[in-house]
């Protein structure tokens, strides 16, 4: 893994997201203390359409609102 100091990254960070995109990870440091690495992205499962409307329809069934508004559930959060 290859270290660079916050300067640089700031700097160079057009450069340093090629690098990241080819594979490489890269630590990025402050005064010598490392506080940041840059990474591959890990390919996250890419759902389906139909599979993402049938988890919401199964959620469906085990979490009912019994009664409550959706104007109730606004209010709640906003508190």
């Amino acid at each position: 893994m290859r270290r660079v100091g916050s300067f640089e990254a700031k700097t160079h960070l057009p450069r340093l997201l090629d690098e990241v995109a080819k594979g490489e990870t890269i630590e990025i440091t402050k005064r010598g203390v490392p506080v940041a690495v840059l990474g591959p992205v890990s390919p996250g499962r890419q759902v389906g359409l139909d599979e993402a409307i049938e988890g919401l329809r199964a959620f469906r069934k085990h979490h009912r609102l019994d009664g409550v508004t959706i104007r109730q559930l606004i209010e709640e959060g906003r508190r």
